[in-house]
């Protein structure tokens, strides 16, 4: 399989370098200064608190078009649009492995209906870009115990998407099929969207977690997220925020809002990419339900 990942950011430089490692057909496509440094020095990484660089050449591109079999989408949320401008006029399947809360009907509407997968990287997102060098935590990444959702849009399980599976899984990615993608993000979203916001509001995590009534309020909006959904959560365990008693979720969030784990996460980040991002996604909570 040639495969193209789009996104040279900790996401897309973490799974091309490591699917390169691993022998596959892969390239990276990046733009300006990125561009420049990937063909200069190829993808930089480095375990979070350690000096040692690793490099890794992988190849980068800077267009899309090359008869890839697969393309990888691992761009923020906001930034999709103009990803879908320069995929419409190529071939070959494209897996949209990122935050999405839409559906998959805008993705097929530009860029030909058959061609859409759904994914999330959840090993592949911890980490953070220090200057050019991507730093990353290995616990959340080699060694990660939560494996990559992909599915189709309408549940399926297809041939390509078996393929796709089995291609991440013979290069040690933990990828599994997953029946209801599209509820699967929307639910991640439904969570993460009042989470993130509330914990931008507070100052940090641990700023939050002082704050009970703000906890609640947070809780009060993951919950109507989930209520709006025309599917149950996925991971069903998602719906124990629905049912189990206010100040026992209370304490349980306020206790994860106090652990390393949260001060270590995408929470900490504070950048105007990450709040843009947050940004669509309530948005597109927000929308009307999308014919799925």
């Amino acid at each position: 399989m040639k495969l193209l990942v789009y996104g040279a950011g900790v996401c897309g430089s973490l799974l091309a370098a490591h699917l390169h490692e691993a022998g596959v057909d892969v390239s990276l496509l990046a733009r300006g200064r990125r561009l420049a440094s990937l063909r200069r020095h190829g993808v930089q990484l480095a375990e979070e608190d350690s000096s040692a660089v690793r490099r890794v050449l992988v190849p980068v591109v800077e267009h899309a078009a090359g008869g890839y079999d697969l393309t990888a989408v691992t761009v923020r949320t906001h930034q999709v649009d103009a990803v879908l401008e320069s995929l419409a006029g190529s071939d070959g399947d494209v897996l949209f492995l990122l935050n999405w809360a839409a559906g998959a009907q805008p993705l097929e509407a530009a860029i030909g209906q058959g061609r859409v997968l759904l994914g999330f990287p959840p090993g592949l997102a911890g980490g953070t870009m220090d200057g050019d060098v991507v730093r990353y935590r290995a616990s959340s990444f080699m060694t990660s115990r939560v494996p990559m959702p992909i599915g189709e849009p309408d549940g399926r399980a297809t041939p390509r998407l078996e393929r796709v599976v089995r291609t991440f899984r013979a290069a040690h990615v933990n990828a599994k099929a997953e029946p209801w993608m599209d509820a699967w993000l929307t639910t991640h979203a439904a969570f993460e969207v009042p989470l993130g916001q509330a914990v931008r509001s507070a100052g940090g995590s641990a700023a939050l977690a002082e704050d009970p009534d703000a906890v609640r309020g947070m809780l009060h909006l993951m919950r109507q997220n989930l209520a709006a959904m025309p599917t149950p959560p996925v991971p069903r365990a998602f719906g124990a925020l629905q049912t189990l008693p206010e100040g026992l979720l209370v304490a349980v969030l306020r206790r994860f809002l106090r652990s390393r784990t949260a001060a270590r996460s995408a929470l900490s980040d504070t950048s105007a990419a990450a709040t843009a991002e947050l940004d669509r996604l309530a948005e597109q909570l927000r929308a009307p339900a999308k014919a799925r």
